[in-house]
């Protein structure tokens, strides 16, 4: 008879991951936040599709630029590299993992089945006086240093979106740790940077890229998807998610998320690059860049601007610096002020920041 996966609630976890694991059945933690209709089309997936055979974990891909996924792995494809995260983040017998991020986040989920095999304790909160190393975001991180949140903290596991350069010399300025990580819910660990000098090829992974798309071997790499396609490809012992990138002297530069180009008048436009480039700006705190359709030109560059305080900046200043920074097609051509939309693990929910700029719920710059 073939095993369905389990659904259990985020506040069931991580007590109930381990009833599941013990009973050999595969655990799916949902989402609180998720929209009532996103829950009903992933509860409905689950109960009509059986786990492919070898599935022991299911988790979620970000649902940033689109709705969730389901991604099913063996055990062994996340425990084969728990020695090698052990080694780079220093782990003692006592420690104690602070995960701000949901447990429906893979990258939570990550460390909570590390925990079931005696890795650090899992503290799920935004802050802890006990923990001593960090597995988030780059946004959860530099939340956490900003309030002081977590004074115990020795090194950090930093993963899901480039890691901006002052929150790395500000935690060295405190003694912590620093381990950046690139990586997918599908493919788990590919590259990781320890040190600032880039990133690299994660213990036991090779990297390809080929045109501009990333590749990876890897025995950390997941089954697939539960049901519905998704970016994952295959050839032969080497997959991708699509995502772009360089590499030169075995350094890794990621340069998009494979659905995130913006097309427009002709040019291919990566967010991830004009948004690294806007959070220099004085005044800006982030930034989210979209694009929104356009008759003639296919989509208009837009970005959506957090500033550090209401009314410091005006388009007039925004423009001349994008002039200054960015060739013609790569300027935004749109701008807004307001609360960037993020998704549980703290990424950009960029499906819906392009939806609330295009309904007007987002006031003009």
């Amino acid at each position: 008879m073939s095993a369905f996966v389990v659904p259990i609630e985020a506040r069931e976890a991580p007590a109930r991951l381990a009833v599941l694991r013990r009973s050999g059945r595969v655990p799916l933690v949902l989402d609180e936040r998720w929209p009532a209709q996103v829950r009903a089309d992933i509860l409905s997936l689950l109960a009509q599709t059986p786990a492919p055979d070898g599935a022991e974990w299911a988790a979620l891909t970000s649902g940033s630029s689109a709705a969730p996924r389901v991604v099913v792995r063996t055990h062994a494809s996340w425990a084969r590299s728990f020695p090698a995260v052990e080694r780079l983040l220093g782990t003692l017998p006592d420690d104690v993992v602070l995960l701000p991020a949901p447990p429906s986040s893979s990258l939570t989920l990550f460390s909570l089945a590390h925990a079931l095999e005696r890795g650090p304790a899992p503290e799920l909160a935004a802050t802890s006086s006990r923990a001593t190393l960090f597995h988030g975001t780059p946004t959860h991180f530099a939340a956490v240093l900003a309030s002081g949140g977590a004074p115990r903290l020795r090194a950090a596991l930093v993963g899901g979106m480039t890691l901006p350069a002052d929150i790395r010399v500000e935690a060295l300025a405190r003694g912590i740790r620093v381990v950046e990580y690139y990586g997918a819910a599908e493919l788990s660990f590919v590259a990781f940077d320890d040190d600032g000098t880039g990133l690299r090829a994660f213990p036991g992974v090779q990297i390809a890229v080929r045109g501009d798309v990333i590749w990876a071997r890897s025995p950390y790499i997941s089954l697939g998807y539960l049901g519905a396609p998704g970016p994952l490809r295959r050839d032969g012992a080497w997959v991708s998610v699509g995502d772009r990138g360089e590499l030169r002297d075995d350094r890794l530069r990621v340069t998009g998320r494979a659905d995130e180009a913006i097309q427009t008048a002709g040019a291919t436009v990566v967010p991830s690059e004009i948004e690294r480039t806007l959070r220099t700006l004085e005044g800006v705190a982030d930034a989210a860049v979209v694009g929104l359709p356009a008759p003639g030109v296919g989509r208009l560059v837009a970005a959506l601007i957090e500033p550090v305080r209401p009314g410091c900046l005006d388009a007039a200043t925004l423009r001349a610096a994008a002039a200054d920074l960015f060739a013609p097609a790569h300027r935004p051509r749109l701008w807004f002020a307001g609360t960037i939309a993020r998704t549980s693990s703290g990424k950009i929910a960029r499906a819906e920041v392009e939806r609330r700029l295009a309904s007007g719920e987002v006031p003009r710059v």
